[in-house]
Order: structure tokens, then C-alpha cells, then sequence
């Protein structure tokens, strides 16, 4: 087997980091602010350029953090930040945006999402997000946390421009396998993996554990390994120190064989029917 690809491609045909970086919680604590920023810094060095945020984190301290972080590296990274869905008006989406730009010390965004489904008409996000799109503030938009039957009103809404969908998707929570991930590749959009790693909580006494000893790995690297293999998948994993950023790294250069594979499923079954969209 190859290596697995470094790259996942958007609708458009451009190519963005398979492996990006979270930054959910980043920002909240002074005594962590350096290190989560050399973390950061050290990512974007190691190709890990996709890097996610939203103005609900830390109620903007994260886009903040990120500002000082991205200071002289800006072209070098795929921008992602999400809008509140109370935020997702027309008039909204465009008033949030231009504060995330201001905190984030930048003149556009790569890519922006709609945190989760609201009560706002998905018709009204759509026409801000094309609203800022025309006006250079954004590159591309998307969604997250949407299942295939809002993806399917959003595309009625007018909203066929949709790049991506983030949503919570790791070895122990596979429910988009059965509908949602085939929606999505049908229509060639990457999912973006939030939590790839289930924030820690997956277990160690298991098949990943059993792998990871065999390789001289740990078992988180190992799930993270399992989400990068996935077709159309990008992943971003938080990671608040220079050591976990090249950790995860790490696992970019995995390629898990046919017989780790079968034993991931045999621990953490795909669904055989309709599983609710989860979210954190």
C-alpha cells in the first residue's frame, strides 16, 4: 500500500491539508498562551495548514490567540471560522464575519461554516454567506454539524456552493458512514473531522492499543491514523504543545494494513442503519 494522500480537494478542485489543526478551548488560559501558539507555529511548519476556529471559542479569545499565532504566516494557512447559528441572518452572517476578521487580524477568511443548524432560514445564512464571498471576505463557505436531510434542504435553499461539512466523526462514533459520508462523496465534498480522536476518551485496551504497541505508536495515534484514512476525510485535532502537534503528524505517515483495519472494525463496528448525526 501507498502512503496516504496528503490532500483532500474541494468541489472546486483545490487541494487543502488532510491533516489540519483544532483550536477549541485554545486561548482561555494565560499560563498556556505560549505554548499553544508555538503549537501552532509548529503545525503550519509541518504541512498541518488547515486550521479551524469560531467566534463561539472562548467568545473570540481563540481567534485572538490566533491572530498573534498566524502573525507573518497568513498565506501560509486554509483559514476556517464558524458563525453562531442565532448569528446566521443575512444581515448576521456578515456582522459576525467582519468581527472574526478583526480579531483574526486579516482581510478574508478560506473558508466559512455554520456552527450548527438553527432556527434561522438556511435561505438567509446562504445569501450572506455569497454576500461576503462577493465581496472577497470569504474564499468558500460551508456547514457543520448537518445531517443528510438538512444537507439535502440546503442544497434546495440555493446553497450548492456548500464546500464542506464538519462534524464529530472518529472510530467510536461512525454513524455518518451509512448515509452521510456517501451524501457528501457523491457530490464531492471532503468531510472535515472534528474531535478525530473522541478528545481522549477512546479506549487504550482495545484494538488500537494492540496496534499501537505493534508499531511502537500510541493508540491515539492509531485512531487519528484510521480517520486520515478515510476517503474525502480531512481531520483537525487539537493539540496544545509542540510535542502532541508532531505527534499527530505522525500519524499522517500511518498506513494501517488490511488486517488493522479488520481488527478496528471488529472493536468499533460501522453502522448497519440510520445513526442521528452526534455532535460535542
Amino acid at each position: 500500500m501507498t502512503r496516504n494522500d496528503a490532500f483532500v480537494t474541494l468541489p472546486d478542485g483545490e487541494h487543502i491539508a488532510r491533516l489540519g489543526q483544532g483550536t477549541w478551548e485554545m486561548g482561555e488560559r494565560p499560563e498556556r498562551r505560549s505554548a499553544e501558539i508555538d503549537a501552532l507555529r509548529a503545525g503550519i511548519d509541518l504541512g498541518m495548514t488547515v486550521i479551524d476556529t469560531a467566534e463561539m471559542y472562548g467568545d473570540g479569545a481563540t481567534e485572538a490567540l490566533l491572530a498573534e499565532a498566524l502573525a507573518g504566516l497568513r498565506e501560509q494557512v486554509f483559514l476556517v471560522s464558524k458563525v453562531y447559528p442565532h448569528n446566521a441572518s443575512r444581515r448576521g452572517v456578515v456582522a459576525s464575519c467582519e468581527a472574526s476578521l478583526e480579531r483574526l487580524k486579516t482581510d478574508r477568511l478560506d473558508l466559512y461554516l455554520l456552527h450548527w443548524r438553527g432556527g434561522i432560514p438556511l435561505e438567509e445564512t446562504v445569501e450572506g454567506f455569497e454576500a461576503l464571498r462577493r465581496d472577497g471576505k470569504i474564499r468558500h463557505w460551508g456547514v457543520s454539524n448537518l445531517d443528510v436531510d438538512d444537507m439535502e434542504e440546503l442544497v434546495e435553499a440555493g446553497g450548492k456552493a456548500c464546500a464542506t461539512n464538519q462534524i464529530l466523526y472518529n472510530v467510536a462514533r461512525r454513524g455518518p458512514e451509512f448515509d452521510l459520508l456517501p451524501w457528501l462523496r457523491a457530490r464531492r465534498m471532503p468531510a472535515m473531522a472534528y474531535s478525530p480522536i473522541d478528545h481522549m476518551r477512546l479506549p487504550k485496551n482495545s484494538a488500537l492499543g494492540d496496534i499501537a504497541r505493534e508499531r511502537g505508536l500510541s493508540a491515539v495515534q492509531i485512531a487519528l491514523a484510521w480517520v486520515l484514512a478515510q476517503a474525502d476525510v480531512c481531520a483537525i485535532p487539537k493539540a496544545g504543545t509542540v510535542e502532541h502537534v508532531r505527534a499527530n503528524r505522525q500519524a499522517l505517515d500511518v498506513v494501517l494494513s488490511e488486517r488493522e483495519l479488520r481488527m478496528i472494525d471488529d472493536a468499533f463496528r460501522p453502522p448497519r442503519r440510520k445513526v442521528p448525526l452526534e455532535m460535542l
